[in-house]
């Protein structure tokens, strides 16, 4: 995920505070309308407009919620169980870059506690901790879905592949000192929290098809289909054993 920076230049709404400035809200309202016409009910679109509110603050303050309630008319207490559910929504201000390392199964046994407890001590944060220039916040994960590039680590939501200690640390470097940085697959260079936050409300950058989407593990059993003129079933010539009757192998 990519895309132009999504800053205004209105100075972040206190904690605490009800109401964005009036001018976030009449901003606001004109997305907020165009995703809710998205959905036949309106309350189904507040997953997006979490995200949107998202993308003015960094994460979802206590006005972001009002905001949400009130387009869609719900509750404010409906609004709140959601977005403490999801852990896409930030509850408190973070870094520029998320930087989520995989701690399950899988990358764990190849490397990412390893990589955590680096990065950890590398940063001088723990768990959802944020830099004290305001670039990384750093989190674990439970499972990217990219086992087979296992141990991962993702950068607002962009995969960094088959990484090691040393390359994590690299990694978080180079994000905090600028320079560009390109993920394993996917575009050519990282966008910032705020604007990931904004493609996941459904405004689409138009960076989604660049680069390369999958590659070597994922694509190795279609490979040796091919090779070997394997396909699928058709499923229409597909019979189910009768109710009751085993199946034979």
């Amino acid at each position: 995920m990519s895309g132009h920076e999504h800053d205004h230049g209105v100075p972040t709404v206190p904690e605490g505070t009800d109401a964005f400035p009036a001018e976030v809200i009449a901003r606001l309202e004109q997305d907020a309308k165009e995703i809710i016409g998205r959905y036949p009910k309106p309350r189904s679109a507040l997953l997006p407009l979490l995200h949107l509110v998202q993308s003015e603050e960094g994460h979802v303050s206590r006005a972001g919620m009002h905001f949400c309630a009130e387009q869609l008319g719900i509750t404010l207490a409906e609004v709140n169980a959601v977005a403490t559910f999801y852990t896409m929504y930030r509850r408190r201000p973070g870094g520029d870059y998320q930087v989520g390392v995989c701690t399950n199964t899988l990358c764990a046994v190849m490397g990412g506690d390893e990589i955590f407890a680096a990065l950890k001590a590398h940063l001088g944060v723990g768990d959802n901790g944020t830099t004290e220039d305001g670039k990384v916040t750093l989190e674990h994960v439970e499972c990217n879905a990219a086992c087979d590039f296992a141990p991962v680590v993702m950068v607002n939501w962009e995969f960094f592949d088959n990484q090691t200690p040393d390359s994590a640390k690299s990694l978080v470097d180079d994000l905090r000192l600028g320079n560009d940085v390109a993920p394993t697959r996917g575009p050519a260079s990282l966008c910032t929290w705020k604007q990931a936050s904004r493609v996941l409300a459904g405004f689409d950058d138009g960076r989604a098809g660049e680069g390369v989407q999958a590659a070597g593990p994922s694509l190795a059993g279609l490979t040796i289909a091919r090779e070997r003129g394997w396909t699928a079933p058709d499923p229409a010539n597909l019979s189910r054993p009768a109710q009751g009757e085993e199946e034979t192998k």
